[in-house]
């Protein structure tokens, strides 16, 4: 006999409802954009460029991306929930978090691969150097970072998934009406 026999048995399916606000969300924000990896890698390697630029160290890129997109990601889930009534469980609301990670993440990477292709227009001495710059930005940032940066985006969304799921949100309490003895 198999433990999972419909789909309501798998783990996340419960029914959810919001935990009140302003603690629960500010705390689910705060968590999800804590990704270990990156909190735990900033004391061992300290960055070297920590203001903002071209040579701001990416964990802290990063670190700041997910400050705005965690409670983004929440404040477009509280929106949907009030208008559609879904995602309904803990699962949805993780699935949720991963797919716009994924999108999230790609969409930078295109936007930080074009803005370096215009600085290295801007200072290329000739047409041709400009060509040369557009051709090895692209391809180390398009083609060989965009796959990196979506797998980044994932599992960071995955984390910030999983803190919204169970900080922000609670599991409904079950009523059982009409049930004899």
């Amino acid at each position: 006999m198999s433990r999972f026999e419909t789909y309501a048995d798998l783990p996340g399916q419960a029914t959810i409802q919001s935990r009140p606000a302003p603690l629960y969300p500010i705390l689910a924000s705060l968590a999800g954009a804590a990704w270990p990896p990156l909190i735990l890698t900033l004391p061992l390697w300290p960055p070297n460029a920590i203001g903002m630029g071209r040579d701001i160290d990416w964990r802290i890129l990063v670190l700041l991306i997910g400050l705005a997109a965690v409670p983004a990601g929440l404040w477009r889930i509280n929106q949907e929930r009030r208008r559609e009534g879904r995602p309904g469980s803990r699962l949805g609301v993780v699935w949720r978090f991963m797919l716009f990670g994924g999108l999230t993440a790609a969409l930078v990477q295109v936007v930080v691969s074009l803005v370096m292709v215009v600085l290295g227009w801007l200072e290329a001495g000739d047409l041709m150097q400009g060509l040369g710059a557009t051709e090895t930005t692209l391809l180390i940032f398009g083609v060989g970072g965009l796959p990196i940066a979506m797998i980044v985006g994932v599992s960071y969304a995955l984390w910030a998934g999983l803190c919204v799921a169970f900080i922000a949100f609670e599991a409904r309490p079950t009523i059982e009406v009409g049930r004899r003895r």
